[in-house]
C-alpha cells in the first residue's frame, strides 16, 4: 500500500501548470508553481515545519511547549498542522487586515488566535510583532518562531520548491518569480536557481506601501514609503533577515486593485484558485513582459488558496466599496439595475422643504424628483436647499413648489453612458430612467463618477 505515516509528509511535490489565457499576449512559456496542493494549502507549510523541525534539533523547544508565531495566516495554518503532529500548542497573531476566513481557519485547527490593528509601527507594543514577542516572553516553555529571521525559512526553499522547480523544468527556466513578504521563499528558491545557473532572473513582486523597490534599487530604506496596503502576504515595513538582496535581481510593485482584479482572473480565465499574491505576482509579470523572450521559460510560485479570500476579494461587495470591481456600463439601463430594489425616493410639490430634508437625512440622498398629479414637474438638490435656507430660515415652512427647480431629464432604459454624460451638468445633477416595465430610477452625478472610475 501506498500509504503516508502523517499528513506532513504530503508537504511538496507541488504541480507546475501552463498558463494559457491570462498570458497569451506573452511570448514567453509561463508556468504557475500551484502551492495549494500542500496539506495546509499554502507554500509556507514547507518553511513550517521545517522552521520546527530544526528547533527541535538544536534542542529549543521542550515537550509540551506553546509555539508562538506572527502571522499573516498561511504560516500559522502550517505550523498548526506540525504542532498536532507533534503535540504543541499554537498561539498565533495576526493583524486585523487579514481575512476572517485565515482567522476561522487558524481556530478549526486549534490554534488561539491573536489579532493586532494594522496601521501601527513595528516598534508600537501593539503591533503584532511586538504582540508576538511579549507573548514569548511571558508564557512559560514557550518559543517565538520569527519567520522573518529565522534561517530555517529560506533554506527549506533552497532545499525543496528550488529543487522541485529545477527538476520540473528540466533546467530550463530563465526566470523565477513571486511575492515576497519574509523573504524565504524567493531568496532560498532563487540561491538554489543560481547556483545551477548564475543567468537566471529573480523577480520579486512587491506592493505600494513597501520598502523592498526602494531598498533594493538604492540601499535607503524609506519610511515614506511605508503606508497601509490591503494585499495580503507580500510586502513588508521591515527589512526582514530572510530577504536576500543579492539574489534578487528586480522587484516590481503591483497596485492593491491590480492584485485583487487578477486574482479573479486566475480563477476565472485560468481555473486556478489561489489567493492575493498569486494575483500580484501575474499582474507584475505582465507588466514587465517586454523583458521576456519566446525562449524563455517563467516559473512564477501561487503562494495560497483563494478559499482564504472569499469574503474579499471574491466578494463583489467587498470589491465594489474599494473601487476595484470592474464594472462596464454602457447603458442607463445596466448603470440602474444595480440598484432597482430600491424604489425611487420621491417627493410632492404640496409638501414642506422641511419634508425634503428629512427624506435626504433618512436616506442619505442629495437629489429628489418632485411629483404633481403623478408628473415630474421639479426637482430639489441639496445644495439649493441650503443656500436658500441660509438666505432665509423660515423657508423650511414653505411648500416644495415654491423653491423646487426644473424637473430631471427623463432618458429611455436603452440610453447609451455618453448620452447620460451630455445631460449631466453643474445645473443638472441627475436624470431619471424610465423602466421597461414602468416607474423610473434615478442616475446622479455621483453614478456617472463611479462607472467611470
Amino acid at each position: 500500500m501506498k500509504v503516508y505515516g502523517n499528513i506532513l509528509e504530503t508537504i511538496g511535490n507541488t504541480p507546475l501548470v501552463r498558463l494559457n489565457k491570462l498570458t497569451s499576449g506573452i511570448s514567453a512559456t509561463v508556468l504557475a508553481k500551484v502551492e495549494t496542493t500542500n496539506p495546509g494549502n499554502s507554500v509556507k507549510d514547507r518553511m513550517a515545519l521545517k522552521m520546527i523541525e530544526d528547533a527541535e534539533k538544536a534542542g529549543i523547544i521542550k515537550p509540551g511547549a506553546t509555539i508562538i508565531e506572527g502571522t499573516s495566516g498561511n504560516t500559522g495554518m502550517g505550523l498548526a498542522l506540525a504542532c498536532i503532529i507533534k503535540g504543541y500548542k499554537l498561539v498565533c497573531v495576526l493583524n486585523d487586515k487579514q481575512s476572517k476566513e485565515k482567522m476561522d481557519i487558524l481556530r478549526a485547527v486549534g490554534a488561539e488566535v491573536v489579532v493586532c490593528p494594522t496601521a501601527v509601527d513595528p516598534s508600537d507594543p501593539r503591533s503584532y510583532y511586538s504582540v508576538s514577542r511579549r507573548l514569548a516572553s511571558e508564557t512559560p516553555n514557550s518559543w517565538y518562531v520569527n519567520q522573518y529571521d529565522n534561517l530555517s525559512n529560506r533554506e527549506a526553499h533552497y532545499e525543496s520548491t528550488g529543487p522541485e522547480i529545477w527538476d520540473q523544468t528540466d533546467g530550463k527556466i530563465t526566470h523565477f518569480v513571486v511575492g515576497v513578504g519574509t523573504g524565504g521563499t524567493i531568496s532560498g528558491v532563487g540561491k538554489y536557481l543560481k547556483e545551477k545557473n548564475p543567468n537566471i532572473k529573480i523577480w520579486g513582486i512587491d506592493t505600494y506601501g513597501s520598502v523592498f523597490k526602494k531598498y533594493k534599487e538604492t540601499g535607503v530604506f524609506d519610511e515614506n514609503e511605508i503606508y497601509p496596503y490591503i494585499t495580503e502576504g507580500i510586502g513588508e515595513d521591515i527589512l526582514p533577515a530572510n530577504v536576500d538582496f543579492d539574489v534578487i535581481d528586480a522587484f516590481e510593485k503591483v497596485t492593491d486593485k491590480d492584485a485583487a482584479v487578477y486574482t479573479r482572473k486566475l480563477a476565472r480565465e485560468e481555473g486556478i484558485f489561489v489567493g492575493n499574491s498569486a494575483g500580484a505576482a501575474i499582474k507584475g509579470i505582465l507588466q514587465l513582459q517586454d523583458q521576456l523572450t519566446a525562449d524563455d521559460v517563467v516559473v512564477v510560485l501561487f503562494h495560497d488558496h483563494g478559499s482564504r479570500y472569499v469574503g474579499k476579494i471574491f466578494n463583489d461587495d467587498w470589491m465594489r466599496e474599494r473601487g476595484f470591481l470592474e464594472e462596464e456600463y454602457k447603458t442607463a439601463g445596466e448603470l440602474v439595475a444595480k440598484h432597482a430594489d430600491s424604489p425611487l425616493v420621491t417627493l410632492y410639490a404640496e409638501e414642506l422643504v422641511s419634508h425634503a430634508i428629512a427624506k435626504m437625512r433618512k436616506f442619505g440622498i442629495s437629489q429628489i424628483p418632485v411629483l404633481k398629479d403623478n408628473a415630474f414637474v421639479g426637482s430639489i438638490n441639496d445644495s439649493h436647499v441650503y443656500q436658500l435656507l441660509m438666505e432665509d430660515p423660515s423657508l423650511r415652512d414653505s411648500p416644495i413648489s415654491s423653491i423646487m427647480g426644473a424637473p430631471f431629464p427623463v432618458v429611455n432604459y436603452s440610453a447609451h453612458l455618453d448620452d447620460l454624460c451630455k445631460l449631466i451638468n453643474k445645473e443638472t445633477p441627475a436624470v431619471l430612467v424610465e423602466l421597461p416595465k414602468g416607474g423610473h430610477h434615478i442616475v446622479t452625478r455621483y453614478d456617472i463618477i463611479s462607472a467611470m472610475s
